[in-house]
């Protein structure tokens, strides 16, 4: 039995690139983002259409390599190939792209991308839990405000921004109810399948028909579970994929779980369940651009240091996902989630009993079958 409203989610992104098209021609601004860090509720309230562009495929690599090093993280030079290329609709259709200091490799390929684009750098405070930290994270709020203004030629008002919370935050919820659909055993949806469908939603122009399709997918869903659809069976490992970013063109190592019989029910992963429980006040009187730098500062990605909150995270997801056992992806030259791997080791290993994973790799598929060998070994520990 098919989930068929999966159906409307294969071809969001290229749909919307015609979107995009005739909103560009109609005198609407696009402002790109980089990175969860980003605050698209700024650019909403802009009257902007946010869009996101990580680069997710291998395609653009060699291009980038011309200028970047060799042996840099392959979303980097992904990202930054895309750029130069010209071959993404989303980045040329960007009036102003937002980067992030998440790592030394993104804000020095930033330096090289503003040869071809407008970009604005957000600095990142890298500790999540001191004064100063929300200050610095306040003000960034406060200049990409101004960045946005000038370059887009608006006012953004304290109203504005309330509206674009408020949406942002239902789209949240509801993506985190699709997500949460997966905490029943047998789950109902593939990690592939869920992936597909936050990955393609992301690019979606209208954001209340975004949470329309999202919602309507997890009342079908419903529906069918009640007639008895699920994916596997009880039986199926359940496993746990966290670490760096996956999206569309990178997804080889939950195709590999899945093609071995295991099933990834959840991911930690930007993109995917990481934020999904981090809303924006909105019952506050508090300055809107303080509400946005609380928020956007609780974000546990491996910047941060140290990033415990983390760990507090995957021990709730492996809890109310019922896993079997965790997978952490590191892609190549990811040295912040690389050696942060340790701590989820020891959390996975010593605390929850389970078996871990750490896989380091990159966008190619020259290491598929010693990547399908390690999956398969450590699916049979199971």
């Amino acid at each position: 039995m098919k989930v068929n409203f999966l159906e409307s989610f294969n071809d969001i992104r290229d749909k919307n690139m015609l979107t995009l098209k005739e909103a560009k021609e109609n005198g609407q601004k696009v402002v790109g983002f980089y990175c969860t860090y980003g605050p698209q509720e700024l650019a909403i309230a802009a009257g902007a259409i946010p869009v996101g562009l990580c680069g997710t495929r291998e395609e653009p690599i060699a291009a980038a390599e011309a200028d970047l090093p060799r042996n840099l993280c392959p979303l980097i030079k992904s990202s930054y190939g895309f750029g130069k290329t010209d071959k993404c609709p989303y980045f040329h259709f960007s009036d102003i792209v937002i980067g992030e200091t998440t790592c030394d490799g993104k804000k020095k390929m930033f330096e090289l991308m503003r040869k071809f684009k407008k970009v604005h750098v957000m600095n990142l405070p890298q500790h999540q839990h001191q004064p100063a930290s929300l200050e610095m994270m306040y003000e960034e709020m406060v200049r990409l405000k101004k960045v946005l203004e000038a370059e887009l030629d608006t006012e953004i008002t304290d109203e504005a921004i309330g509206a674009a919370i408020n949406v942002v935050n239902r789209e949240r919820k509801a993506l985190k109810a699709l997500f949460d659909l997966n905490q029943n055993k047998p789950a109902l949806f593939s990690g592939s399948d869920l992936l597909k469908v936050s990955f393609q939603i992301s690019f979606h122009s209208d954001r209340e028909e975004r949470i329309s399709l999202l919602n309507t997918l997890i009342n079908e869903t419903k529906e069918k579970a009640k007639e008895g659809y699920c994916v596997g069976d009880s039986s199926t490992p359940r496993i746990l994929l966290t670490g760096t970013p996956v999206g569309l063109g990178c997804e080889k190592v939950i195709n590999l779980v899945e093609e071995s019989g295991g099933l990834v029910v959840t991911m930690e992963n930007c993109g995917s369940y990481k934020t999904l429980d981090l809303s924006v006040a909105e019952d506050s009187s508090q300055d809107k651009l303080m509400l946005l730098a609380q928020r956007y500062l609780k974000i546990p990605c491996s910047v941060m240091t140290p990033n415990t909150d983390r760990l507090t995270l995957l021990e709730k997801m492996i809890d109310d996902f019922k896993i079997d056992g965790v997978i952490d992806l590191t892609w190549q030259a990811c040295h912040t989630y690389n050696i942060e791997s340790y701590f989820v080791a020891d959390l996975v290993k010593s605390k929850a009993n389970l078996p871990f994973l750490h896989l380091e790799t990159d966008y190619s598929n020259s290491d598929l079958e010693t990547l399908r060998l390690r999956i398969n070994a450590f699916l049979e520990m199971m």
